[in-house]
C-alpha cells in the first residue's frame, strides 16, 4: 500500500493504520478520506490479516473533519460525503477485530471513525466529542448511527446536541468507549490485548461481527445518505456560517436558529 497521509504496517496477523497529519491533529482531508478507503478495501481481500489497530500519530487520534478546507472554501461537499460513506462503510464491514486506540482528541468526524471499531480503548484524558454542532454542522461518517448504537435514540440525540467534550473517563462511563487507560498507557495495553487475541478463536470472533454487522448494513447506509442530504442543507444556513466565523475568531458563536 502506497499512502501519504496514512501509515500501514503489518506483523503477522495484525495490520495498523496511523492517521498521519500530525501537524493538523490527524484531521481528515479529502486524501486521508481516499486513502482509508483504499486501505479499507484492500483489507477486505488480505484474508491473513485478522485484528486492525487504527490510530493516530503525534498528539491526538483525529480531531475531525479539515475545518481548514471549509474556511478556506476549497473543500467539495459532494466530493467528500461520498468518500466518507466509502470509508466509513468499508470500516464498518471490515472482517477483523478492529480496535480503535485513542490519545488525545477524537473528535468530531474522528469521533465517528472511532466509534466504527469494534472496541474502543482511549486514555483517560482523551478529549471525546461529537461537536459538529459547535459550527452548525450534523454529525456525518454515521456519527448518528453509531451514537445511537451505542446510547440508544433518546441519549445519542441529547449527546449530539449538546456536543460535549468529554474526558475518556467520562465517555466510557456513558458508553462511547469500552475501556480507559492511564495517559501514556494505550498502546501497551492494546498491544496486550492483541496478545490475548492471538490465543483466541478469531474466525469465530469475525463470524459472529459478520452476522451482526451485516444485519445493520442497511440502516448505515440509510444513515449515511441522509447525513449527506443534512449536512447540504446545514452548510446553506446562517448558523452555519455564524460557527465558522466564530472558530477563525476563537469566540463563542451567537446562533439564531436560522
Amino acid at each position: 500500500m502506497t499512502e501519504k497521509t496514512i501509515l500501514f504496517e503489518q506483523a503477522g496477523r495484525v495490520a495498523t493504520i496511523t492517521l498521519n497529519r500530525p501537524m493538523s491533529m490527524n484531521a481528515i482531508n479529502l486524501e486521508m478520506m481516499k486513502e482509508l478507503g483504499d486501505c479499507f478495501e484492500e483489507l477486505h481481500h488480505q484474508h491473513e490479516i485478522q485484528v486492525v489497530i487504527l490510530k493516530g500519530q503525534g498528539k491526538a487520534f483525529s480531531s475531525g473533519g479539515d475545518i481548514k478546507g471549509m474556511i478556506q472554501g476549497d473543500l467539495d461537499l459532494e466530493e467528500a460525503m461520498t468518500l466518507v460513506a466509502r470509508y466509513i462503510r468499508l470500516l464498518y464491514t471490515l472482517p477483523k477485530i478492529v480496535i480503535a486506540q485513542v490519545h488525545g482528541a477524537a473528535a468530531g468526524l474522528g469521533l465517528s471513525t472511532t466509534l466504527a471499531a469494534d472496541y474502543v480503548i482511549a486514555e483517560e484524558t482523551a478529549k471525546i466529542a461529537m461537536n459538529f454542532i459547535g459550527i452548525g454542522l450534523i454529525p456525518d461518517g454515521g456519527g448518528h448511527f453509531f451514537m445511537q448504537e451505542r446510547l440508544g435514540n433518546v441519549k445519542a440525540k441529547q449527546a449530539i446536541w449538546a456536543g460535549e467534550v468529554m474526558s475518556g473517563t467520562k465517555a466510557q462511563k456513558i458508553g462511547l468507549v469500552d475501556e480507559i487507560v492511564a495517559e501514556g498507557a494505550v498502546d501497551e495495553f492494546v498491544q496486550s490485548m492483541v496478545q490475548r487475541f492471538s490465543h483466541a478463536p478469531l474466525k469465530a470472533m469475525i463470524e459472529t461481527k459478520k452476522v451482526l454487522n451485516e444485519r445493520r448494513l442497511p440502516e448505515l447506509e440509510s444513515v449515511l445518505l441522509k447525513e449527506t442530504e443534512g449536512q447540504k442543507k446545514m452548510r446553506d444556513t446562517k448558523d452555519h456560517m455564524e460557527g465558522i466565523r466564530a472558530f477563525v475568531e476563537k469566540r463563542k458563536p451567537n446562533f439564531k436558529g436560522e
